[in-house]
């Protein structure tokens, strides 16, 4: 790859707290820009950092008080001959799975979490944490559907709606063991 020149980067907005940014055609790949945004979002008075794979655009909000705009371009530039000088993925790789891209979103709100929150949010992103959270959802959604056809009918005659019954029955059983498990 060429050496990356700073005229290479256009800058398509600009004011205090902010810029926009279009990249060189070279260094608009998802991985770069991912690495680009847990890396600016990292630096103290970072607000908000933004990537669009396909036009290469990368829109930055910070605090000018804290983050002086060229000391934040020089920054970047270096970031962006950093992954100049790396080669591209090849055609050929495989396109990551979900888990890996949830792992990525895992490890990205635990970066951007305040300390205290972190271990909360690992906890909370486990594979078993969030099959509960959506189990739990869809059993409240089920007695909500299910609310005027419980309360009107099936606690009056229990006995005339037992295939009603026996699937609540069997959806709690289910509930229950998948927690145990």
């Amino acid at each position: 790859m060429t050496p990356m020149d700073a005229r290479d980067v256009e800058v398509l907005a600009r004011a205090p707290g902010f810029l926009r940014l279009r990249l060189p055609l070279a260094l608009r790949r998802p991985e770069i820009g991912q690495r680009l945004e847990a890396e600016l979002s990292a630096l103290p008075g970072m607000r908000y950092v933004c990537w669009h794979t396909p036009e290469g655009k990368l829109a930055l909000r910070f605090d000018p008080r804290r983050l002086e705009e060229k000391w934040l371009a020089a920054r970047l530039f270096a970031m962006l001959a950093k992954y100049a000088d790396q080669e591209p993925r090849a055609e050929d790789e495989p396109v990551p799975t979900l888990g890996e891209r949830l792992g990525d979103l895992k490890a990205r709100l635990i970066t951007l979490a305040p300390h205290p929150l972190r271990p909360l949010i690992e906890r909370a992103t486990t594979e078993k944490a969030l099959l509960n959270f959506a189990n739990d959802v869809l059993l409240f959604y089920l007695i909500r559907v299910h609310w005027s056809l419980i309360s009107e009918r099936w606690l009056k005659a229990p006995a005339k709606h037992l295939d009603a019954w026996l699937a609540v029955f069997y959806l709690f059983f289910l509930l229950v063991r998948f927690r145990r498990s």
